[in-house]
């Protein structure tokens, strides 16, 4: 047995029996003595006991009866019941009442009296153990649950920081650094996926270049910062001429595409007219200089009917802003798959 020792309570009505008991027993095991079952109830209330070890045969209240009464309250403690007679039914009652671990007939032989408390005191040792076992497994599990917790959250926090990086990342490669515009390569996507759309779902497209007339005098004059500065204001201003569908990017230097989904001719046409008048009416302001800015504006319109592709549109949107260019400028031509031109010069 452990060098600890485990409470020990003698329960008989008999004075000298108690005395002798807890004589021999004294050395071992943590000896409390009761008369009588009350007084037995009184000390295991009060405080733990590991063993009890009680007569049969006792006024009031039997051993048996004793025995229930601690295996309902105090199921954990080793239960003992010892007689002088020995009467097949009480042995089987206190099997089945109080589920005794060992039922010891008097007069005892000291020897096996100590080896049934030796066993007994064993079994309270091991139950015990096993339950600071138990006990340390549901720390680690607890524990380790944190950890893997801690854990999972911090790939969590990891994973959403990397998350947004990449999508950072990401928007950096789609987005103009002057002008915090869509760049050509977001600009080819977005007209990508409208043709597709529109294979679906038949209906008008429109594709437009805006290109400012005379940039590079601008530059000339007020040199890199005012021409950055005039392509900022301009931003702003063309995004303010378009409608909430529209989409707009700076494609490279002077030159801005439009995406006008659902749109046919005419529509163009008035997108194209609103975009060049809200230029030329806008002041361009750098420093103290009113910077006079004007832009040639060309749309490709294809029509729900018609089977065309974006390098098809980008060539003949294209064509149509050279055509502006060559009707000097500050206009605008809207040009269909079919090559039907529409003009205003501003």
């Amino acid at each position: 047995m452990s060098t600890l020792k485990c409470s020990l309570l003698v329960v008989d009505d008999e004075p000298c029996i108690l005395s002798t008991l807890a004589a021999l027993l004294n050395n071992e095991f943590e000896v409390l003595t009761a008369n009588c079952a009350d007084e037995a109830q009184k000390i295991l209330v009060e405080r733990q006991i590991d063993i009890i070890l009680s007569d049969q045969r006792m006024p009031r209240t039997s051993g048996v009866q004793l025995m229930e009464w601690v295996r309902q309250r105090f199921p954990k403690t080793v239960r003992l019941l010892m007689t002088g007679y020995a009467e097949l039914e009480e042995a089987v009652d206190a099997i089945n009442r109080g589920q005794v671990f060992r039922y010891i007939f008097k007069p005892w032989r000291a020897d096996e009296l100590i080896e049934t408390l030796h066993t007994a005191g064993r079994t309270v040792l091991l139950e015990r153990n096993n339950e600071r076992l138990v006990e340390e497994m549901r720390q680690l599990n607890l524990e380790l649950e944190k950890r893997v917790q801690d854990r999972t959250r911090e790939l969590e926090e990891t994973n959403h920081e990397l998350e947004q990086k990449n999508k950072m990342l990401e928007k950096l490669a789609l987005t103009d650094p002057l002008t915090n515009l869509s760049n050509r390569r977001a600009m080819d996507r977005l007209a990508e996926r409208e043709l597709r759309r529109r294979e679906r779902y038949p209906c008008s497209l429109a594709i437009g270049l805006v290109d400012v007339d005379h940039f590079k005098e601008i530059n000339s004059r007020f040199l890199l910062s005012g021409g950055d500065k005039v392509l900022v204001d301009l931003a702003r201003v063309l995004g303010m001429s378009l409608r909430t569908v529209d989409f707009l990017g700076r494609i490279g230097g002077e030159e801005f595409l439009v995406i006008a989904p659902e749109t046919n001719l005419e529509g163009a046409q008035i997108l194209a007219e609103r975009i060049r008048t809200n230029v030329e009416k806008n002041d361009f302001l750098y420093k103290q200089d009113v910077i006079r800015v004007t832009v040639s504006v060309a749309f490709a319109v294809v029509e729900p009917e018609a089977d065309v592709d974006y390098d098809l549109m980008k060539h003949i949107a294209a064509a149509a802003l050279a055509h502006a260019k060559m009707s000097g400028r500050n206009c605008c031509v809207v040009h269909s798959v079919g090559l039907r031109a529409v003009e205003q010069v501003g």
